[in-house]
């Protein structure tokens, strides 16, 4: 098979054709591996032709996600980051190779995804596999005692039905962090280019084309379980622990 079995891009109001036409199957007939380019860098990385929990395709969003990070690359750098959803693990490397980001991937509990993302590290000169967690959202997480100040995921509202498990998961990583002795605190007032986003946060970019109706109850479940939302820009949210004002820096 030397194509995707669709386009992603369809899904998407504002496809940016970041995806080169250029790929060549993998060495396994479920794979194809495509070249795409990044903000200032290109990656080669294998996507599975199918995956049963969509985990096989790079998305478009995910471009749109990095560019929004580089222009704003002051609110990411020196976070102990975990990302959601990571799929092929194309953004993660992105982030680790030009921000040398402490960076952690996670998706479901399968281990095909796993091997998979660290293939993508390995071919694209990260010889340090990216540490990965397997977790199904609403399950009890892994590490007792999460570490990290950054959460970010790309276009991972597609089942409204795991809605509750995602704000479960996500309630949990948030709660769980605690500050650093050496961490200075600065109270802030709001979000913008200026202000550092408090610790911790979920950073999420959402460009999937879904009615406004499903995508009002995730954030109508976030509000519930005692998060705030703040849109940023973009279609970029920032969502952290309601009356959460602080800053660590």
């Amino acid at each position: 098979m030397d194509t995707a079995l669709f386009s992603p891009s369809s899904l998407f109001a504002d496809p940016d054709g970041s995806s080169s036409e250029e790929e060549r199957i993998g060495t396994h007939e479920n794979f194809v591996e495509r070249k795409h380019q990044f903000p200032g860098t290109e990656l080669l990385i294998r996507e599975f032709s199918f995956h049963q929990l969509n985990a096989n395709l790079l998305w478009p969003g995910t471009f749109a996600f990095a560019e929004w990070l580089v222009q704003h690359r002051s609110k990411i750098e020196g976070r102990r980051v975990l990302e959601l959803g990571s799929g092929t693990g194309a953004l993660a490397i992105f982030l680790a190779k030009s921000f040398q980001l402490d960076i952690t991937t996670s998706d479901y509990d399968d281990v095909e995804i796993e091997e998979n993302i660290a293939h993508n590290c390995r071919i694209n000169g990260v010889t340090s596999v990216l540490p990965h967690i397997r977790h199904s959202w609403g399950d009890v997480f892994p590490i007792s005692d999460p570490d990290w100040d950054l959460i970010i995921a790309s276009d991972i509202l597609l089942y409204v039905k795991q809605y509750g498990n995602l704000i479960k998961s996500l309630s949990f990583l948030l709660k769980s962090y605690k500050p650093k002795a050496s961490e200075e605190v600065a109270c802030t007032t709001g979000h913008n280019d200026q202000i550092p986003l408090i610790r911790p946060t979920f950073l999420m970019s959402w460009r999937r084309r879904i009615g406004k109706e499903d995508e009002s109850i995730f954030f109508s479940g976030c509000e519930e379980a005692g998060l705030e939302v703040v849109h940023i820009g973009s279609r970029v949210y920032s969502i952290s622990l309601r009356g959460d004002t602080c800053e660590f820096s």
